[in-house]
């Protein structure tokens, strides 16, 4: 079947609109300048992000039904309108001196932006992409990792020149046009569409047909375990990711005595490791498999948070923590793929937007868990000996749904004999 679209394109607008709501990694950009200029503490600041992160998990689960009623443009568009009132107004709320609007604007009107935006796209990547369903979504997923990269000194630098308030004008403006003129080509495939040659190689015995296990609504899946079983271990993966980078610095300069200057730099090397995983991490997962990816991740990781306590070599306690950052973003790319191979692409957008309540709780859980642990403790050890104790149960979680999947697939193949 024949269409206009370039599935490359519609990948390329999914890229702009992650890009674009991707700028929330930034924040901590704004964290210093708005507390010089009113006076705010740290934690009045942070609640801005934090709500931001909130309302993406909430928005996501809650017009999930919506994006996939209406589809990825207008529901492109409809994050675009949203993401850019959010943008402005926290410039208004900057002008007017106002947290309570800071946090209504940025955290509320931006954070329903964010969470629409972020799975938009998705549903509709999948379904262009049967033959690469883990490079598709990691594609789009990795411009909100790499997001930070490029906005964070664009802002720092807007800042410096024109103000708080301009810089929220600015980039309120350039995301809202770069979001909606991504959001126009956005659409999905015609029925049954197949990328040019898959379906010869297919008949040719080189590629095995996308066969999900299901084709279940948003309702439907929430009905099964497998769906708390991906729900769980997102949460662990992403409670303990949020946890290392909201105390990486000075983590670092604790256990393996990095100067500050060191410790910044390993912050935003990072970023680049979260967005490098989203991609490295979805590729591989088209060849070995959702369920031994998310396995991998939590080998590595429970191997990771076990040494580091115990790593005072500076550039090794930067390897492990580099290579947590990229299952941490490994593990956001790869959730939609895991996703359709479970319950189909019918409700794809709508079932992500479920499973990304996981995030909005781990936004708060893991900054939580890891300053009471400290305070409690005295040091950073402590946290990141639990954290290894919750990626053991992961793991166990991980091994328990390939069970699961092996069981339903001898089910269904019994069914079909």
């Amino acid at each position: 079947m024949q269409t206009t679209k370039n599935r490359w394109l519609i990948a390329a607008c999914a890229v702009g609109i992650h890009i674009s709501i991707g700028s929330v990694y930034s924040w901590s950009v704004f964290t210093k300048p708005l507390k010089n200029q009113f006076g705010w503490d740290d934690g009045q600041v942070s609640l801005a992000f934090s709500l931001a992160i909130l309302f993406l998990g909430l928005s996501a689960a809650f017009l999930g039904p919506f994006v996939e009623r209406n589809g990825p443009r207008r529901a492109g568009l409809l994050a675009a309108v949203f993401f850019g009132i959010g943008m402005i107004g926290s410039g208004l709320a900057v002008q007017a001196g106002s947290l309570t609007l800071l946090y209504l604007f940025y955290g509320g009107l931006g954070g329903i932006g964010l969470g629409v935006g972020y799975i938009a796209p998705v549903s509709s990547l999948v379904k262009w992409f049967p033959d690469r369903r883990g490079l598709a979504t990691g594609l789009a997923i990795m411009g909100f990792g790499f997001a930070s990269l490029i906005s964070g000194p664009i802002m720092a630098r807007l800042i410096g020149s024109t103000g708080i308030a301009p810089t929220f004008y600015i980039l309120g403006t350039v995301y809202f046009l770069l979001m909606v003129g991504s959001s126009l080509y956005l659409a999905p495939p015609p029925q049954g569409w197949m990328p040019e040659g898959f379906q010869k190689q297919i008949e040719a015995g080189t590629r095995r047909p996308v066969r999900d296990m299901a084709q279940l609504t948003a309702k439907q899946a929430l009905k099964t375990r497998r769906f708390y079983f991906l729900w769980l271990m997102l949460f662990i993966n992403v409670t303990c990711g949020i946890a290392i980078i909201s105390v990486a610095s000075p983590m670092a300069q604790e256990i393996a005595g990095l100067s500050v200057l060191a410790a910044a730099a390993m912050v935003g090397l990072m970023g680049l490791f979260n967005g490098i995983g989203r991609i490295g991490w979805a590729s591989l997962s088209d060849y070995i498999g959702r369920p031994n990816t998310y396995t991998a991740f939590f080998t590595i990781q429970l191997v990771a948070f076990f040494l580091l306590p115990h790593t005072t070599q500076p550039l090794l306690f930067q390897g492990l923590v580099f290579l947590i950052l990229t299952c941490y973003g490994g593990g956001f790319a790869s959730i939609p793929a895991y996703i359709g191979d479970l319950f189909g692409t019918r409700e794809l957008g709508a079932i992500h937007g479920n499973i990304l309540t996981a995030w909005a709780a781990a936004g708060l859980a893991g900054p939580a868990i890891t300053s009471w642990i400290r305070d409690t403790t005295g040091s950073y050890a402590g946290s990141l000996s639990v954290f290894a104790a919750f990626f053991a149960v992961a793991l166990i979680i991980s091994l328990w749904i390939q069970v699961d999947i092996r069981r339903l697939r001898q089910h269904i193949a019994e069914q079909g004999t």
